[in-house]
């Protein structure tokens, strides 16, 4: 007897349908086919150990299980339940007649339970398209998929409540979410507020020129000057997720495994900070199994380095394409991925080895060209790609101790959203550009336009200060976004000079300056 279950296999944060076919004979052999990986063979033993545990078995006959398409590689254990249903309905166990319905995943532990599976939105995205009615997951993934509309998701603890669901034994009510309502949950960020930094107002004000503008942003100062405390918190200046951005940010944690059990949708923007210790791979993407890295893991939110010079600059070359093109392409044999990588670069460092260069009461004890060796561990090209680079002064005790309360997270945060919108209408005709930071050069002169007495300025500085060519660009854009702040379609002199002082280390010999 031919019975066929339908499954999903995840590529990237994609999903497409896999056919599982079970064909059953005369005889005593198992053969499986489809390019499965060894997770999926020794579902096998899975299998047999929660049939006989529920009491049923695997019959003792000629079985040949087909995966379809048979050309692309099966990966790990989620197929257990689709294989197990298929061999059962061979075996007239369970009726066939709806099996081509649903879409069938999950992992079976060794007493009949179904642990939670990997990529559960992606896989009902693709059951909906596909024109499936349901898709029965394992309980703890049934909010995740449940966010889909216009399929029944079905949440089953273990192997018996499935046979029982598709026999008509049992009735179990599909998983229903209200998606408008897990949007709109608190989206607040109560343990990290800018209110709680004392002092620093004028990198308060670099943070919210870079979070309004997309901009990537680099601080520079000695340890304990708050520059790790203040990145924690730049979050919760940006504008809320909306819909569509949720989404694309749950399906990549959905699909790296990454999802808090039983959460429905991810409202926040994401925050990572891996250690200086991290692989190119961990960072980046890929690995034996490829899955997202820590650049798509913060997709939609910030990636945090801390003590940039100590990341291997391999480590840190391979951000380079993903932060120009917003995206990290992993080609294997039989097939490329694709993982979204729009996130906003912070990064943090020390000035000098000791740590105290420019400190003003701590000597520091490196000369100008350790300094500048420290410097140089980060690449041209990567600073190249950072727009603001701001230096990080100690607060002093008078700081530290007044009462009055600092600016609020959220009274930052309506600024940010208001420079957003502008930005908004203004990219609204142009293709993968949605903010300040992703002008392409062809559009700079057109976008940012400055009177001849800004660029009078501007030629004074990059001359007097020693600026790089490629600091050009960078302080246009940073103007434009210190413009749309203001709400001033034209970039005036006094916005040009606040963003020049935002590019620090563009300054020739910077370890020399003071």
């Amino acid at each position: 007897m031919l019975v066929k279950t339908f499954g999903s296999a995840v590529a990237g944060i994609r999903a497409f349908t896999v056919t599982v076919e079970v064909y059953m004979d005369q005889g005593i052999q198992f053969f499986m086919v489809g390019l499965p990986d060894n997770a999926v063979k020794e579902s096998h033993h899975r299998i047999e150990s929660a049939l006989r545990t529920n009491g049923y078995r695997i019959p003792g006959k000629k079985i040949i299980i087909n995966m379809a398409p048979a050309d692309i590689r099966k990966e790990g254990s989620a197929y257990d339940l689709t294989l197990a249903v298929g061999i059962l309905g061979a075996n007239k166990v369970i009726r066939t007649d709806n099996l081509a319905e649903y879409v069938i995943m999950g992992e079976l532990s060794l007493d009949g339970g179904l642990v939670p599976i990997r990529g559960a939105l992606p896989i009902a995205i693709e059951a909906r398209k596909n024109g499936f009615k349901g898709i029965l997951l394992p309980l703890q993934n049934a909010r995740e998929a449940a966010i889909v509309k216009g399929i029944r998701v079905y949440g089953m603890p273990g192997i018996r409540e499935v046979i029982g669901f598709l026999n008509g034994d049992l009735r179990i009510d599909p998983v229903v979410i209200d998606g408008k309502e897990a949007f709109l949950q608190e989206n607040g960020f109560d343990d990290f507020d800018f209110a709680d930094v004392r002092g620093q107002e004028n990198i308060k004000r670099a943070l919210e020129i870079a979070a309004a503008g997309g901009h990537n942003v680099l601080l520079i100062g000695p340890p304990g000057s708050g520059k790790t405390m203040m990145a924690k918190r730049i979050p919760s200046i940006l504008p809320p997720l909306n819909l569509m951005e949720a989404l694309e940010t749950t399906k990549i944690h959905s699909v790296a495994g990454k999802l808090a059990t039983g959460q429905s949708l991810i409202v926040r923007r994401p925050f990572r900070m891996p250690h200086h210790t991290v692989s190119d791979i961990a960072l980046i993407g890929g690995g034996t199994i490829p899955h997202p890295g820590e650049v798509s893991m913060a997709h939609n939110g910030v990636l945090f380095l801390d003590e940039l010079p100590e990341f291997k600059r391999s480590v840190l070359e391979v951000l380079r394409q993903p932060m120009e093109d917003r995206m990290v392409t992993i080609s294997r044999a039989k097939m490329t991925l694709e993982y979204p990588a729009g996130f906003m670069l912070v990064a943090a460092m020390n000035p000098c080895p000791c740590g105290f260069y420019s400190h003003p009461t701590i000597t520091c004890q490196c000369s100008p060209a350790e300094i500048q060796r420290y410097i140089n561990r980060i690449s041209g090209p990567l600073f190249d790609r950072i727009d603001i680079h701001i230096e990080v002064q100690p607060v002093d005790y008078r700081q530290l101790s007044a009462r009055r309360q600092s600016e609020s997270s959220a009274e930052i945060r309506k600024r940010v959203i208001g420079a957003k919108s502008i930005q908004e209408k203004r990219f609204s005709a142009m293709e993968s550009i949605y903010c300040n930071a992703q002008i392409p050069s062809g559009k700079l002169r057109e976008l940012c336009r400055i009177n001849e007495t800004g660029d009078l300025l501007l030629k004074t500085a990059m001359e007097k200060l020693g600026l790089s060519a490629r600091a050009y660009d960078r302080i246009l854009k940073v103007a434009r976004t210190v413009a749309d702040l203001e709400n001033s379609g034209d970039i005036r002199i006094e916005h040009l000079a606040e963003a020049i002082q935002y590019r620090s280390l563009d300054r020739l010999n910077w370890s020399e300056k003071n």
